[in-house]
């Protein structure tokens, strides 16, 4: 694959009407969150909204660290997430600082 046709892969918090946070990855932020509030993204938003993309971050052009980086959030907690949303954590703050600089040490 040619270094043109790279897709940077995202994280991404959606709020959902209950203040519910759910978080995903993908190369196409804007794409994804319109198919979550259409009803043809996760099943875990559907009947959810109204939904608000509340935080996203472009990472790497490489899915699986965009992964790592997924798990290590669904496993915060949720002042962390919050924070994290509110700009009071920086990324680095949040994940393991040794895959944070596997990520950007690709750029």
């Amino acid at each position: 694959m040619s270094e043109s046709k790279l897709s940077t892969w995202s994280v991404y918090f959606v709020r959902t009407r209950s203040n519910a946070l759910y978080c995903g990855i993908t190369t196409d932020v804007p794409r994804r969150f319109s198919q979550h509030t259409n009803g043809t993204g996760a099943k875990a938003l559907k009947g959810k909204g109204p939904l608000t993309l509340a935080w996203h971050t472009e990472l790497s052009p490489c899915r699986s660290l965009a992964s790592k980086v997924e798990y290590q959030l669904k496993q915060k907690s949720k002042v962390q997430k919050e924070a994290l949303i509110a700009g009071n954590l920086d990324l680095i703050e949040v994940i393991n600082p040794d895959l944070y600089a596997e990520i950007y040490s690709l750029d």
